[in-house]
């Protein structure tokens, strides 16, 4: 599964914010374009939808900006992605590209099983990810993920 561009400014744009709440500090639009190399358009159209999904705030005035509606540690990667996708897994039979209307395979459809499971594996891992988690090292974060991976394994062997 590949994450689409929005998905992954956003996360970024949330990492700018979650760094500088653990500053104190608040990001305007223009300092969070800066620094992900974004339009002021693109990282303003960003915002918006995190606001509105409730994991960012904006203050207005001189010390206005944008910062995080609640910790870092709180905020799950799954939930950052859900908000992003564009494309739910109830939709996606929805969003059929061919040259009909709808797929022909809404009635009966081996597909949609995996693509729905698949979806609910990667839910589930990230459920397991903070944005706290993503501000450490590569190598640090890299660990991290291996050592969830590991423990979820376990725990399914004594299930």
């Amino acid at each position: 599964m590949k994450i689409s561009a929005q998905e992954e400014f956003g996360l970024r744009c949330l990492l700018q914010l979650a760094r500088a709440d653990a500053a104190g500090e608040s990001l305007t639009l223009a300092q969070i374009a800066g620094r992900e190399g974004i339009s002021v358009a693109n990282a303003g159209k960003l915002m918006w939808i995190l606001n509105k999904a409730g994991l960012v705030q904006s203050q207005r005035g001189i010390k206005g900006g944008y910062h995080l509606a609640r910790p870092a540690s709180e905020i799950h990667l799954n939930q950052v992605i859900r908000v992003l996708d564009g494309e739910r897994v109830d939709s996606h039979c929805k969003s059929y590209a061919g040259v009909l209307d709808a797929c022909v395979h809404t009635g009966d459809c081996g597909i949609r099983p995996v693509i729905v499971e698949l979806h609910q594996i990667v839910d589930n891992a990230l459920s397991e990810i903070t944005l706290s988690q993503l501000l450490d090292t590569e190598a640090n974060v890299d660990a991290t993920l291996h050592h969830i991976q590991i423990t979820k394994q376990r725990t399914e062997q004594r299930a």
